[in-house]
Order: C-alpha cells, then structure tokens, then sequence
C-alpha cells in the first residue's frame, strides 16, 4: 500500500466562495459545472485565497463526464477578473459521481502551471478538493483546502 500524496499547499476559501462553488456544482445536476477562481494567487508556498468565483458556460461535447470553458468566454473572465485588480487563483468544475480527483483529462487539459484546479465531488456528501497542477513531468499535487470561518 502507498503512502497518501503529502499535500503541497493550501488553498482558502471566503465561506461565500466556497458555497457558490458548492451550490454551482448542484445545479449542474448530472452535468460538470465549471468556472474560474479569483482572488490572491500564492506563490513559493503561500497560501492562495478565494474570494470570488466566476461561473462559466460547460462547452464540452459531453458535459455529463467533462468540462470546457470556452476560450472566449475565459478570455473576457480572466480579463474582467485582473481588471478587478485580483489574480486568477485557479479554475474549478464539479465530478457528479465523484471523485475529487483529476481525471486523466483533467490532466491532459491543464494548462495553468502553478495555479489550482478545484474538483467539487457530489457523489453522497459533497465534498471539496483541490490540486495544483505542476506541469506535465510532475502533474498535479494535492492541496489542503481552508475555509475562512469555518464553525
């Protein structure tokens, strides 16, 4: 049996950003919701801090089992995010049947060194996790997820 991945950061949540995170994952029902992260992005071991989340059309072909933000779509985002003066901290979308995992696709469509890749699992309880992706050799590395006032 292998050791469980030692986690490589921490990612916080606002309690408002966690929850529209939460929420968007359930009105997808079936389908993978998606959106960008947007906030203060941490670098050499800092933490990141999410304090906005911006929700995005799931253009994937087959939305049940993948997500797509569409270029455009991301583009005006991201624009609209730095014109706000904040960082894009990262991106998430939700696994329906879970697991908070990336999936292989996951990886193979990450484009964001450095940046985090939230995964909101529906499959019983839901449940938040998240993962930043250190590019191709190393992949993704588990980080803690923190929630501003959490009680």
């Amino acid at each position: 049996m292998s050791d469980p991945p030692v986690c490589s950061g921490v990612i916080e949540f606002t309690r408002a950003a966690y929850d529209d995170v939460v929420f968007h994952a359930y009105s997808g029902d079936e389908e993978e919701v998606c959106g960008v992260l947007a906030g203060s992005h941490g670098t050499d071991g800092e933490a990141s801090v999410v304090t906005r989340t911006h929700e995005t059309e799931n253009a994937a072909e087959t939305p049940a089992v993948r997500y797509l933000i569409d270029a455009e779509e991301q583009f005006e985002v991201i624009e609209a995010v730095e014109d706000d003066g904040l960082d894009v901290v990262g991106f998430y979308h939700s696994h329906p049947a879970g697991p908070t995992r990336p999936s292989e696709t996951d990886a193979a469509r990450a484009a964001w060194p450095d940046h985090s890749y939230v995964i909101c699992a529906l499959d019983g309880y839901p449940f938040v996790g998240s993962w930043r992706w250190r590019g191709d050799e190393t992949g993704f590395e588990p980080e803690t997820v923190a929630v501003e006032n959490a009680r």
